[in-house]
């Protein structure tokens, strides 16, 4: 896909020497291209995948709320394991 897009460029800038709104066309085909492959512009040059990144947050969001909630069930869970009910 990526060839296709190149080859595109070419031909949009090849075309602009006739028209310019041409070079408009092949401007915004490259600025389309960069932020496909790199995922937008905040994520350029941070170093991490996008799927590390959202592995993480889910860990940390996982983490929070065992935190959170593990207090507040602390005593059902002694009850329960004592057997009182």
């Amino acid at each position: 896909m990526v060839v296709l897009l190149a080859l595109l460029l070419v031909l949009l800038f090849g075309l602009g020497f006739l028209n310019a709104l041409w070079w408009v066309a092949a401007a915004v085909v490259l600025f389309g291209l960069f932020r496909y492959r790199s995922g937008g512009f905040s994520r350029w040059g941070s170093g991490e995948g996008d799927g590390f990144r959202d592995y993480r947050d889910y860990r940390d969001r996982q983490d929070r709320w065992s935190r959170r909630y593990d207090r507040q069930r602390r005593g059902r869970r002694r009850r329960e394991s004592r057997g009182d009910r």
